[in-house]
C-alpha cells in the first residue's frame, strides 16, 4: 500500500472546518502528528488551495484536532487544537480555536467517548492550548449530538441546532493576566509610522486592538480591499509584532507566533455590505471588527478573537472600550459577515478587571467520517 489510512472525521464547527482525531489513532510523536496534519490539509502549498488535501486555502478551513481522555479531574477529556498553514510547513498550537471548540462535544458524544441522554448534554472540555476549561452544552437526539435547528450564525449558509459554549475564566491564556501589561491601553512605535495606541487584552487568545482611523481606515472595508493593500497588511502586520513582545510573549519580533496574538481594527458601527449581500445597520450593533487570523483577514471573526474583543470591551478605558456604543446586554460585534453577538462578563474590583466568562452560541456538523488517507512518503 502506497497510503496509510488513520480514522479521522471531517466537521465543521462554527465557521470553521477541521479534521477531527481520536488521541489513540495518532502516533504519541508530536512531529510525527504534524506530518499527519499537513498531509491530510495538503500543506504546504505554494498556490494556496490545498488541492491534495482537505484544507480549503485559508485559515478558517486548515485546521486539526485532537482528542482524548481528560488529564484533569475538573473536565470530561481534553481537545488539542492544530492550526495548519496553507503555505508553509507549519502546524500551530499557541491558541484554541472557538469555532472548533463547538464540534468537540459533537465528536465525543457520537464517537461514544461520552454517554449522552435527553434532550441535552453538558460537557466540561479541557482546551490543552489555553489550559482552560469551556462548558459545552450540546442538544442531543435518540443518544447523539442533534444537528437539526432553527439557529443560525454570521458566515454560515443555513440553520442548526444550537449548542451554547462558556468559557471559563478566559483571561490570562499565554501571559498569565487579563492585561499583561496591567494597563488597559499602551502605546507601540513602528519605524516610518510613529506610535499606535493599542490594547492588549488575553482573554481565550492573546489580542492587541487598535482602533481603524489609526490606519486611515473607517473599519467597513471588504475583506478583499483589506487584503489587497499590501501595505496596510505589511504595517498591521509590523503593530502586531511589536504588540507581542510589548505584552510579554516573546522577546523578539523574530519568535513571535502566527496565531498569537491576533490582531483587529476597530471602529464604531458602521453601515456596509456583508459577504452575503445583506446590509448592516448600525443600529443593531455596538461595534464594527476586522480581526487577523494567520495572515489573512477573517471572512467572520475568529471566535477566540471576537471573545477576546468582547472582554475588552467591558474593561474600562480599552480602545475597545472607548468606542463601543450601548453597553448593556450582549456585546454586538459586525464583521465581515454580519453581527456576532457575545455574552462577556467582567467584574472589576480595586481598579483591577477580572474575566468570569464569555459565552457564545455554535452550530456544528459532522460531514464526513471514515479514513484520511496518508502518503506513505511522509515517514
Amino acid at each position: 500500500m502506497t497510503q496509510s489510512r488513520i480514522a479521522a472525521v471531517f466537521m465543521r464547527g462554527g465557521s470553521s472546518k477541521g479534521v477531527f482525531f481520536h488521541a489513540t489513532d495518532l502516533p504519541k510523536d508530536q512531529k510525527e502528528c504534524d506530518k499527519i496534519f499537513l498531509a491530510a490539509l495538503g500543506s504546504p502549498d505554494p498556490y494556496g488551495r490545498q488541492l491534495n488535501g482537505m484544507g480549503g486555502g485559508i485559515s478558517s478551513l486548515s485546521k486539526a484536532v485532537v482528542i482524548g481522555p481528560t488529564s484533569r479531574p475538573d473536565a470530561d477529556l481534553d481537545y488539542t487544537f492544530a492550526q495548519v498553514a496553507v503555505k508553509e510547513e507549519l502546524v500551530d498550537y499557541s491558541s484554541n480555536c472557538g469555532n472548533l471548540s463547538s464540534a468537540v462535544g459533537p465528536f465525543a458524544i457520537d464517537k461514544g467517548l461520552i454517554s449522552a441522554n435527553g434532550v441535552s448534554k453538558t460537557i466540561l472540555i479541557h482546551n490543552t492550548n489555553s489550559k482552560k476549561i469551556i462548558r459545552a452544552s450540546v442538544p442531543i437526539k435518540n443518544g447523539v449530538a442533534d444537528v437539526i435547528g432553527d439557529f443560525e450564525i454570521p458566515g454560515v449558509s443555513g440553520t442548526g441546532a444550537q449548542i451554547k459554549l462558556d468559557f471559563l475564566e478566559p483571561g490570562g491564556t499565554k501571559t498569565g493576566s487579563l492585561l499583561p501589561t496591567g494597563n488597559p491601553t499602551d502605546v507601540v512605535f513602528v519605524s516610518g509610522h510613529g506610535d499606535f495606541e493599542v490594547s492588549l487584552v488575553d482573554a481565550s487568545v492573546p489580542c492587541a486592538f487598535v482602533a481603524a482611523k489609526r490606519f486611515g481606515l473607517t473599519g467597513a472595508e471588504t475583506v478583499e480591499e483589506l487584503e489587497r493593500n499590501l501595505e496596510l497588511m505589511d504595517l498591521v502586520e509590523r503593530v502586531r509584532l511589536e504588540a507581542a513582545v510589548t505584552m510579554g510573549l516573546t522577546q523578539s519580533i523574530d519568535n513571535v507566533p502566527p496565531t498569537a496574538p491576533k490582531i483587529g481594527i476597530v471602529s464604531e458601527p458602521q453601515s456596509y455590505r456583508t459577504l452575503a449581500g445583506s446590509i448592516i445597520n448600525p443600529s443593531l450593533t455596538n461595534i464594527t471588527a476586522r480581526i487577523w487570523s494567520m495572515g489573512q483577514v477573517h471572512r467572520v471573526l475568529p471566535l477566540t478573537g471576537a471573545m477576546c474583543l468582547a472582554t475588552a470591551c467591558r474593561i474600562p478605558g480599552t480602545v475597545c472600550n472607548n468606542i463601543m456604543k450601548d453597553g448593556q446586554g450582549d456585546v454586538r460585534i459586525s464583521n465581515p459577515s454580519g453581527i456576532l453577538p457575545l455574552d462577556a462578563k467582567v467584574e472589576v474590583k480595586n481598579k483591577i478587571p477580572f474575566a468570569l466568562q464569555v459565552t457564545a452560541y455554535r452550530t456544528a456538523r459532522t460531514l464526513m467520517e471514515g479514513n484520511i488517507l496518508i502518503p506513505n512518503t511522509i515517514s
